[in-house]
């Protein structure tokens, strides 16, 4: 009913990871990136006693995951913040830990859905590019106003791109012309300035400059690796964290994350385990695990994604600052 269309990505494989900590008793599980209310409202329906709390920073995704989730009624809080301020949403909520936290991450169906806000390289339209509409830069001010060398370091670091130097030239002497408003000439240029072989190889030649405009202007990195510590910070004994991660960057912050708290911080060649020293975390997964054949011919958008599950296995971790 007019209502952006949304498949959830790995559902069935999130339902079944969340089902132990969640299962049969009152739970709450935080989603940290509603969106457009998908894998939230499935869980609700899974776990008749679970509460979840929902955060997303774009405030239109909030008024259409309420109008989604209307009929689980007051086991449903919505939060209009950043991720990395979950330990703040949890704790206005008057609790200090949770049982279940789902992250996925990278930019929504509605977002990328909306031409308007210029997610997309494959229509032109204007370069705005902010997950919270209507405030802060656009990916626009980024190329018209950022040094050369700063560009540089958003394409390269951000997107991975290995033709930065080439492209930033380009987009310099453009600017001087006339200031980018649209993405349709950025496009263009990416297609002028990225060899054809790699465009043969490597995907769209706009794929990577658009990734790395995006998370400059969102700092989607640094709200990442803020909300990673806050979001363990808060998950309960037996509690379990799914991340789904859409590009090789936030995939790694991850990795890194669940690694260092599943690993024994007693010294080797002690016989015992140190008191305080042990694993935080059991890993759930063997590495990232990716969509199948099928899942991503009915929904393209889950051909990137990899996801990681943990269990927090103990207490030491709960409530430690992030």
């Amino acid at each position: 009913m007019g209502r952006p269309q949304h498949v959830p990505v790995l559902l069935d494989r999130v339902l079944a990871l969340f089902a132990p900590a969640l299962a049969d008793r009152p739970a709450v599980l935080v989603d940290t990136t509603l969106g457009l209310g998908g894998h939230s409202d499935a869980l609700l329906r899974a776990h008749p006693e679970l509460t979840l709390i929902g955060l997303d920073r774009d405030p239109q995704a909030i008024a259409l995951a309420t109008e989604r989730l209307k009929p689980h009624g007051d086991r449903v809080h919505f939060v209009n913040v950043t991720y990395d301020r979950i330990a703040d949403a949890v704790a206005e909520l008057g609790l200090s830990k949770v049982d279940g936290v789902l992250m996925d991450l990278g930019v929504s169906s509605l977002q990328l859905d909306a031409e308007e806000r210029g997610f997309a390289y494959s229509k032109d339209a204007p370069l705005d590019m902010r997950m919270s509409a209507g405030t802060g830069m656009t990916a626009a001010d980024v190329l018209n106003t950022y040094a050369p060398g700063d560009l540089i370091r958003v394409l390269r670091d951000y997107g991975e791109e290995r033709f930065a130097k080439k492209i930033v030239s380009a987009i310099v002497r453009e600017r001087e012309r006339e200031p980018f408003i649209n993405s349709g000439r950025l496009v263009q240029l990416l297609y002028d300035n990225v060899p054809a072989a790699t465009r043969r190889t490597g995907g769209h030649p706009a794929k990577r400059t658009f990734q790395a405009l995006r998370i400059e202007v969102n700092g989607e990195l640094e709200s990442l690796r803020l909300a990673l510590p806050a979001a363990l910070s808060v998950l309960g004994m037996d509690g379990r964290i799914v991340v789904e991660s859409y590009q090789s960057l936030e995939d790694r912050m991850v990795k890194q994350a669940f690694a260092a708290l599943a690993t024994s911080r007693t010294p080797q060649g002690l016989p015992v385990e140190l008191p305080g020293h042990g694993p935080e975390l059991k890993l759930l997964t063997r590495g990232a695990e990716q969509a199948n054949e099928q899942e991503i011919e009915e929904n393209p958008r889950a051909a990137p994604v990899r996801l990681r599950a943990a269990q927090r296995i103990s207490a030491q971790g709960i409530g430690a600052s992030s």
